[in-house]
């Protein structure tokens, strides 16, 4: 799951997958990174610094600057909130134990509600960026 980072709203998911067969990297290389735009970049941890720079910003990147490092923490907790919510879910902490091809359905129902507990005032962490005026 990726949101975004003005809004903070969910703008991308895809999965589940099986604990342990896909590593963030290869689901990030299989997946997301298909869909950014020319010069468009994730903030991302340093887990997906093979990557780096030219599809994800991450702290120990050589292009990253200091001054900039407060603002991208602040960034990546707001991502990490928006994590929380999803893993309040216990059905997502455990063994997936109904049938396996209602799974994505489930992860997807669960991204909605979560997206709509944000429209509706349960805020993420704060990064400092205004919403937009739209």
């Amino acid at each position: 799951m990726c949101i975004c980072i003005q809004t903070g709203d969910i703008v991308w998911i895809n999965g589940p997958f099986a604990a342990g067969r896909n590593n963030d990297m290869i689901i990030f290389r299989d997946s997301l990174m298909s869909h950014l735009g020319i010069a468009e970049r994730v903030e991302a941890d340093n887990g997906y610094i093979g990557e780096a720079p030219q599809h994800v910003k991450c702290p120990k990147s050589f292009t990253n600057l200091q001054e900039t490092e407060h603002m991208q923490q602040r960034v990546r907790n707001r991502q990490e909130s928006a994590n929380k919510l999803f893993k309040d879910w216990e059905v997502l902490k455990v063994v997936y134990r109904h049938q396996l091809d209602t799974h994505a359905d489930v992860f997807r129902a669960i991204a909605i509600i979560t997206q709509l507990k944000i429209n509706s005032g349960e805020k993420l962490f704060e990064c400092g960026y205004k919403d937009p005026p739209y």
